[in-house]
């Protein structure tokens, strides 16, 4: 490892939420043009949208033949995404989770990532499962845009003729600021997509070198420094979309991201390569069930409330350094490695696992009271 390769992945991080700042910027303000809900917005444009990075990077590493940093960046950045960026966001303010994210697409989240598992056991994802993969995703952003103009028409027809008239939708209208002229749009989405394929080319150079000095797997650097970095679009667009009151975008952004991680990121490569993806054994014992087990989780808090809680999203954030500190060990094969899994396995899990259950069964006895209650004459 030597300073050149260190100042690739910091130059290659600039460029990432750079290009991923810019790509948003111009998706939103053509979704807006079209006339979506934020919540689809978060869910197609800018789910898409922050997830080029992990397109971007993917791709570079099946090309160079490093399918553990491809596998890596993928299961490391949902883990990123439901564990850190949703749980810092909860903590900066608690997040509303719609009816539509609890029904539909938080449950679709937890069938592709065990999907995923399923045609990972045979240590490689293939063409035929990067169809399904795929297909999946395209049907779900389909169904997601031609029900949300649906809905977003309603509610049009339901405005006062006179604020339509007026270019509004009713109160507060005139405080968002029109959105940007579809040229600009498309010139925002052409520089962030060029920033993110030149950060992508420097990130997996850096990345790749490094792991190689240090001896440490691609698949530990793709889990921990790439999954993080990709991640960081994500980040940023959650906590600002937070901080303006948008949490529907917030948590759409982490769940459409997620989807497309899967069925894009990792579905496309694997269609259009002839060997498809060699997936690690170590990812298939480990990262992938704790992908999967992270959006199990997401369903009981976001359900019992329809919100997801300040000390939700410290819960989040406590996980997600401990599964990161539990790669570190076992990739530097560290003495802690086995008083550090012990305490993990038989002390912190069986806890974290009875805090929810006790709560969600609380907070579904105060759900079924209010439904009682409100029945009653």
């Amino acid at each position: 490892m030597d300073l050149l390769d260190v100042g690739r992945i910091a130059v290659g991080l600039v460029l990432l939420v750079l290009g991923g700042e810019l790509l948003v910027r111009g998706a939103s303000a053509l979704a807006r043009r079209v006339g979506i809900s934020s919540l689809v917005v978060g869910l197609t444009v800018v789910s898409a949208a922050t997830s080029a990075p992990e397109l971007a990077v993917t791709v570079g590493a099946v090309l160079r033949d490093e399918p553990g940093l491809a596998v890596g960046n993928v299961v490391g950045s949902n883990i990123v995404n439901v564990l850190l960026i949703l749980g810092v966001s909860a903590v900066v303010l608690p997040l509303a989770v719609t009816q539509r994210l609890v029904r539909l697409d938080l449950p679709l989240v937890v069938v592709l990532s065990a999907a995923l598992l399923l045609v990972s056991l045979d240590g490689r994802i293939g063409a035929l499962d990067g169809v399904l993969l795929f297909s999946a995703v395209v049907v779900h952003t389909v169904l997601t845009v031609v029900v949300g103009r649906r809905v977003t028409g309603v509610r049009a027809a339901a405005v006062p003729a006179g604020d339509r008239e007026a270019g509004g939708t009713g109160a507060g209208a005139d405080e968002e600021p029109p959105p940007a002229s579809v040229p600009r749009s498309v010139l925002l989405l052409g520089l962030g997509v060029g920033l993110l394929v030149a950060g992508a080319s420097l990130l997996v150079d850096g990345a790749v070198s490094i792991a190689t000095s240090l001896g440490v797997s691609s698949l530990v650097v793709g889990l921990t420094v790439v999954a993080v970095g990709t991640s960081l679009p994500e980040l940023a667009t959650s906590i600002i979309a937070v901080r303006r009151g948008e949490r529907d975008l917030a948590v759409g952004n982490v769940v459409g991201s997620n989807l497309f991680n899967i069925g894009v990121v990792l579905g496309l490569p694997a269609l259009i390569s002839p060997d498809g993806i060699p997936v690690a054994g170590a990812a298939v014992a480990l990262d992938i069930p704790v992908m999967l087990a992270a959006s199990v989780a997401l369903l009981p808090v976001a359900f019992t409330g329809f919100a997801v809680a300040r000390w939700e999203g410290v819960l989040f954030v406590g996980l997600y350094t401990a599964y990161t500190g539990y790669v570190v060990l076992a990739a530097t094969e560290h003495d802690a490695l086995v008083g550090f899994t012990g305490t993990m396995v038989w002390f912190v899990l069986p806890l974290v696992a009875l805090t929810l259950a006790v709560l969600t069964a609380y907070e579904l006895g105060l759900h079924r009271g209010r439904r009682a209650h409100e029945r009653s004459p």
